[in-house]
C-alpha cells in the first residue's frame, strides 16, 4: 500500500509545453545507467537542463504540461525519471496512451486536465484530488476539473502501481507459498 494521499497532492508547478516526449522527458544518452536514483538527474534535461535542480530547490514538486505529454517512444524510463527526481504528480491536457498506462504501472499520480496550462504558471502551489480529479490553485481557490481515473486505476495507484498490486494479490490468495 502506498502512503501517499491522492486526494491531497500539493507542490509547486513546472510547467512544460505541448509534445513533451519521452526523448524529451529522459534522453536516451542518458539511460546508459539502468539505475533511475541516477538518471533521474536528467529528467527533462533536453527541454530544460536545470530540471532536477529546480525539483530539489523548490521541494514538493507537480509537473504541469500541456498536450500530448509523453509521446514518442513507449520508454518506460520516462514516468520512473519523473517520479526518483521526486515529483509527486503530472498534470496535463492530455498524455500518450502508452506513457499514461507506464505511470500507473509505475505509481507515479497523473491527472489529465484539458486546459490546464492556461490556468496555472510557473512556480503556482497547486492541489491535485486524484480522487474527484480536480486541481486546486493554492493562492485563488479556484478549481479545475479534470478527468477523473477510473477506479481501477486509481486502486493502482494507491497500492503503489501495478508491481506492489500483483505482490499484494499474491499474498492474499496465498499463491507464494
Amino acid at each position: 500500500m502506498s502512503d501517499v494521499d491522492l486526494s491531497n497532492l500539493i507542490g509547486k508547478t513546472l510547467v512544460f509545453g505541448d509534445f513533451m516526449n519521452t526523448d524529451i522527458i529522459i534522453p536516451s544518452q542518458y539511460l546508459e545507467d539502468s539505475d533511475p536514483n541516477i538518471y533521474c538527474k536528467y529528467v527533462m534535461a533536453a527541454e530544460r537542463p536545470t530540471t532536477w535542480q529546480e525539483i530539489q530547490d523548490q521541494g514538493e514538486t507537480i509537473f504541469v504540461g500541456g498536450i500530448d505529454f509523453g509521446s514518442g517512444s513507449s520508454r518506460e524510463q520516462a514516468p520512473d525519471a519523473i517520479r526518483y527526481a521526486g515529483v509527486k504528480a503530472v498534470v496535463a491536457e492530455s498524455f500518450a496512451t502508452i506513457f499514461f498506462r507506464n505511470c500507473i504501472n509505475v505509481g507515479l499520480p497523473l491527472l489529465e486536465v484539458p486546459g490546464i496550462t492556461k490556468e496555472v504558471t510557473e512556480g503556482e502551489e497547486i492541489k491535485v484530488n486524484l480522487q474527484n480529479g480536480i486541481v486546486t490553485i493554492i493562492s485563488t481557490g479556484k478549481t479545475i476539473q479534470g478527468n477523473k481515473l477510473e477506479p481501477f486505476l486509481l486502486n493502482k495507484l494507491e497500492k503503489g502501481g501495478l508491481i506492489p498490486e500483483l505482490q499484494e494479490y499474491v499474498k492474499e490468495n496465498k499463491l507464494d507459498q
